[in-house]
This record gives C-alpha cells, sequence and structure tokens, in this order.
C-alpha cells in the first residue's frame, strides 16, 4: 500500500489535497488512481440518491395533496395544506438546481422517478394512514407536472362532470 493510499484511510482530507498538488503539477503517476475512481463513482452515485431522495418527498407530499388534501380541509376548514405546499416548493427548487448543475441526471430521470415512488408510497401511507392501495401502483404524474412549479393535483370529485 502507498503511502497516499494510506492517507485516504487516515487523514482524507489530507489525501485529497496531496492529489490536487500532484494532478496541477503533473505527476500524474504518483495519483492514487484506484481510490480517485471510486470517488468519482461514488460522486455520481451521491448526485442519483440526492435526487431519489428529493423526488421520494416530492411525490409524497404530491400524493397527499392530492388524496389526504380534501380529506383533511372537509374535516378541519383552517387546514389548508400550507407546510405541504411549502415542502413541495422547495423540494422543487432543489430538484431543479441539481438537474441544473449535474445535468447527467436528466438521462436517469425517468429511472429516478420510478424508483422513487414506490418509497413515495410508502412514506405517504405511514404518513397518512391511508392504505396503499389507494395510491396509484405507478406514478401519475408526469416529469412536466412533477416539476412544474404551479401543478398541484387535483382528484376529481366524484359524480362531477
Amino acid at each position: 500500500m502507498t503511502e497516499l493510499s494510506t492517507l485516504y484511510h487516515t487523514d482524507y482530507s489530507a489525501w485529497a489535497h496531496r492529489n490536487a498538488e500532484l494532478m496541477r503539477s503533473g505527476h500524474y503517476e504518483a495519483l492514487d488512481v484506484a481510490h480517485l475512481l471510486e470517488e468519482l463513482d461514488d460522486m455520481g452515485k451521491s448526485d442519483q440518491r440526492e435526487l431519489e431522495n428529493r423526488l421520494t418527498i416530492l411525490l409524497a407530499h404530491l400524493l397527499k395533496w392530492e388524496y389526504q388534501l380534501p380529506l383533511l380541509t372537509a374535516k378541519w376548514q383552517e387546514f389548508d395544506g400550507r407546510s405541504w405546499r411549502s415542502t413541495i416548493i422547495e423540494q422543487r427548487d432543489r430538484i431543479g438546481k441539481r438537474l441544473k448543475n449535474t445535468p447527467g441526471l436528466q438521462r436517469i430521470l425517468l429511472e429516478t422517478i420510478a424508483e422513487a415512488y414506490a418509497d413515495a408510497v410508502t412514506l405517504a401511507c405511514k404518513e397518512t394512514q391511508l392504505p396503499g392501495e389507494t395510491f396509484p401502483a405507478a406514478c401519475p404524474y408526469s416529469t412536466t407536472e412533477i416539476l412544474d412549479e404551479d401543478y398541484y393535483p387535483v382528484r376529481p370529485t366524484p359524480g362531477a362532470k
């Protein structure tokens, strides 16, 4: 194990700084390539995990907005879903920034939405205490709707035309 490789395990910050110095000075042969590759892979995975986590929260709140808000406002006139709206706004903002700063995430967005949706249903069930069958099996929202800051789902009233 090289000194740089050992440093990776004992002082990550010093390891990163030393690798940066080596790159700047053109001493590529001295780089800790194995750990650099591992870190680069993890960076991409970290971005994807953040996107999935934010989508999970956003989708759960969209589901709660659509399926539970009408039930709660019928019981409590003063309940307007303000905290849910705040969460929806914040998650859309953060997702938009992440997609802008990491454009490569666009190519996995649909797949990540599908993965996040299953977790969103689980979260919505826990938070609303509604049964899982209440929610669609697949994500009912398009990518455009999910990211549209003005979109809030509304369930049609039964019998309404």
